[in-house]
């Protein structure tokens, strides 16, 4: 069991939870994520590591409420225990010095976003931060993103903050601005199949990490099957970055929606 050291509330759907891990937090690397449960019968839910103390042995976690499993870990105060929390899993993000990096972020995927950021800026990248979300309310780490980056360019749908529009509108004016070596996007995957599409029409390089349904994160159940340049990959070994021009999304959103009704209910 691992305990919740402290919790805040990003927004009224979105907590961060940072949790006593310390084996972990010495190994985990940008890109890597862990399989959380809570209950004895809870679900497995993966969720990528925001961030990481290896002196005091904690890790980041941001979590958003959907469904009932992780509104139960969303529900966790400061004290109590996760019941189960393994990790790390998948393969780091590669980071090298490339020239200019463009970030794209959207929603609760911002979190993810937040350790290749910083690896990529570190490596010593001139790093561009396209942050996205519906409204002002719902931007998320953005002092954080400003700290670990060059610039930092804020979207939202309704114009409530930064300008109006969606992801694609930012990552494209940067585009037509300067050269871009990489792009790497997170967040739901329709965000990341149009981003992936843009980026594709400029000949851009493009990262997408994928967060698909999950059950053992060992790559032995296969629910996390997805299409990659016509082969079949598992999200939660092989991946979950891929080469997002490469990625079968239409399949991926198909089968993400596949328990919807019962995710309802």
């Amino acid at each position: 069991m691992n305990k919740i050291v402290s919790k805040e509330q990003f927004s009224a759907n979105v907590v961060k939870l940072v949790v006593e891990a310390p084996l972990i937090a010495r190994t985990r690397k940008a890109g890597h994520f862990v399989i959380v449960k809570v209950g004895a019968k809870g679900e497995r839910i993966p969720l990528t590591i925001a961030g990481a103390d290896v002196e005091k042995g904690t890790i980041d976690l941001v979590i958003q409420c959907v469904g009932k499993s992780s509104r139960k870990i969303c529900a966790l105060n400061e004290g109590d225990y996760i019941t189960d929390l393994v990790g790390p899993l998948g393969q780091a993000t590669h980071v090298e010095k490339v020239g200019t990096v463009v970030c794209a972020g959207g929603g609760v995927g911002v979190a993810p976003l937040m350790p290749i950021v910083e690896a990529f800026h570190k490596a010593g990248n001139r790093v561009i931060v396209v942050l996205a979300a519906r409204t002002k309310d719902l931007i998320i780490l953005e002092d954080q993103m400003q700290a670990n980056s060059d610039e930092v360019v804020i979207m939202t749908d309704d114009g409530s903050y930064g300008t109006k529009g969606l992801v694609t509108d930012g990552v494209e004016s940067v585009i037509k601005r300067e050269k871009v070596d990489l792009c790497v996007t997170i967040g739901p995957a329709i965000m990341m199949k149009f981003v992936s599409i843009l980026t594709k029409k400029y000949e851009i390089p493009t990262v997408a990490s994928l967060n698909t349904i999950m059950v053992d994160g060992t790559g032995m159940c296969g629910a996390c099957r997805i299409t990659v340049g016509g082969k079949t990959k598992f999200v939660c070994v092989d991946g979950p970055e891929f080469d997002a021009h490469q990625v079968d999304y239409d399949e991926m959103i198909m089968r993400l929606g596949a328990y919807k009704e019962h995710e309802q209910k």
